[in-house]
């Protein structure tokens, strides 16, 4: 196992920033509107837009030489899938589904930080 890669080769933007201004804010944000249970289409519809940032980040995350191993690419794959999963849950309005979805993704962002993330 590799160490973590701080930065993509090619592009600015590092590791530790992606995770902080855009992975972490946009798990958070779906977390508390599933726990709240969305009210409104205005609340699934930010349910959707967090779930889809997910995604797209899970792109970004394998770009540029920024995968340093298997664990990394494997934990990236279930983030990618159970985004997707989460995002047909949410687009179906089924709270239930997004929540199972959601602490799997969870598990696997886990994995690749104990695999990762230097300790503090």
């Amino acid at each position: 196992m590799m160490a973590q890669v701080k930065q993509g080769k090619t592009r600015p933007l590092k590791t530790g920033q992606l995770m902080k201004g855009l992975v972490k804010p946009n798990c958070t944000q779906l977390k508390k509107g599933l726990d709240a249970g969305p009210d409104s289409d205005k609340a699934w519809a930010e349910l959707a837009m967090n779930a889809a940032l997910i995604n797209e980040i899970s792109y970004t995350l394998m770009a540029d030489g920024r995968c340093p191993d298997g664990t990394w690419a494997k934990a990236n794959d279930t983030l990618r899938e159970c985004s997707s999963a989460i995002l047909k849950a949410v687009n179906s309005k089924n709270v239930e589904e997004a929540k199972k979805a959601f602490s799997a993704m969870v598990k696997a962002c886990s994995t690749c930080h104990d695999a990762h993330k230097k300790k503090k």
